[in-house]
């Protein structure tokens, strides 16, 4: 759980770097002991963020910030901003921020429910921006929650559910006046990433198939997906197999019939809210020709696979440290 202070010094660095380009000749006493504005200072605003939605001015520095999107919280957490609400997608309980990034909140958020949301709930928290940038992201759901506060939908031309870190890093960056701790956290995300390809060439070029089994039976994923993201960063190329499957949805539905489609030079899955062994124990599963060979990871640990579902800066670096080892010793 390394990331964390990582990438808080990342974001603080690049607040540093600001004001020392903008200082001018103005060199007062340090021992003065007086807060220097950051980026996202007031004078940063208005701004307009761009959005599936339309253009969004937020007006003024937001004070009051509800985080309603799949990573958005954490998001905001890594630039150092704390939400006063938010939502639990991956059902962590407590603050609803995994344990990688424990420790970032000073005050729990009100957590706010997923897929329905508590409209009344959010306008009671006084919001003054709402980020909501990978959800579903239906207009009934955005008029609603734009009649409460300015509301950052996904990026232009990106489906629901298939913002990409990067795009809810910058999306997030603008709306908070942050874009260069949102660059800052970027990079080292990035250079994450690229260390660990480069400690690992075996994996350029590998085919990949990333699969889900919850009550509903085994699923796939496809490009755009943060998970496929992942794998593709470090090298590997998703299984033409699924990725010929690909609809506008994220994942596609396997049965079990299809499950050879899952045969690859790697093939990754997780549970979802049911036991690993319903993954590993099920002899059609078994017979696919990568997991006989071994060359097959089923997530069983539940913090480890959720890090990997997540996509956010936090997450990403927690599951590059404890993912990427059992990847390699699957080849």
């Amino acid at each position: 759980m390394s990331s964390r202070p990582a990438l808080r010094s990342s974001a603080v660095l690049a607040a540093a770097l600001v004001l020392a380009g903008c200082g001018g000749s103005d060199t007062g006493s340090s021992s003065e002991g007086s807060a220097a504005p950051s980026s996202s200072s007031s004078s940063a605003f208005p701004v307009t963020v761009t959005t599936a939605f339309g253009d969004v001015e937020v007006p003024e520095e937001p004070v009051r910030v509800v985080a309603l999107g799949w990573g958005d919280a954490e998001t905001a957490l890594a630039l150092g901003v704390q939400p006063v609400g938010a939502s639990d997608w991956l059902a962590f309980g407590g603050e609803g921020v995994g344990p990688w990034a424990a420790g970032e909140y000073d005050q729990a958020p009100e957590i706010i429910e997923t897929l329905e949301p508590s409209y009344e709930a959010i306008a009671a928290l006084q919001p003054d921006l709402i980020l909501d940038t990978k959800s579903p992201a239906t207009p009934e759901r955005y008029e609603a929650l734009s009649a409460i506060a300015p509301t950052i939908g996904q990026p232009e031309g990106v489906d629901p559910y298939l913002t990409t870190y990067t795009q809810q890093l910058d999306l997030v960056g603008q709306a908070l006046g942050k874009t260069a701790e949102a660059d800052a956290v970027a990079a080292e995300v990035d250079q994450a990433f690229t260390d660990a390809a480069a400690a690992h060439p075996e994996f350029e070029g590998v085919e990949v198939a990333v699969a889900a089994y919850g009550s509903t039976g085994f699923g796939a994923y496809v490009r755009g997906d943060g998970r496929v993201d992942f794998m593709e960063q470090l090298g590997f190329v998703n299984a033409p197999a699924v990725q010929d499957l690909a609809t506008e949805s994220f994942f596609v539905p396997v049965s079990e019939e299809q499950l050879p489609l899952l045969d690859a030079g790697l093939t990754v899955a997780f549970p979802i809210f049911v036991d690993a062994a319903q993954i590993t124990g099920n002899p059609l599963w078994q017979a696919i020709p990568s997991v006989q060979a071994g060359h097959s990871v089923v997530l069983e640990d539940l913090t480890l696979a959720n890090a990997f579902s997540l996509a956010t800066p936090q997450s990403i670096q927690y599951a590059l440290e404890n993912a990427v080892p059992l990847f390699a010793d699957a080849l």
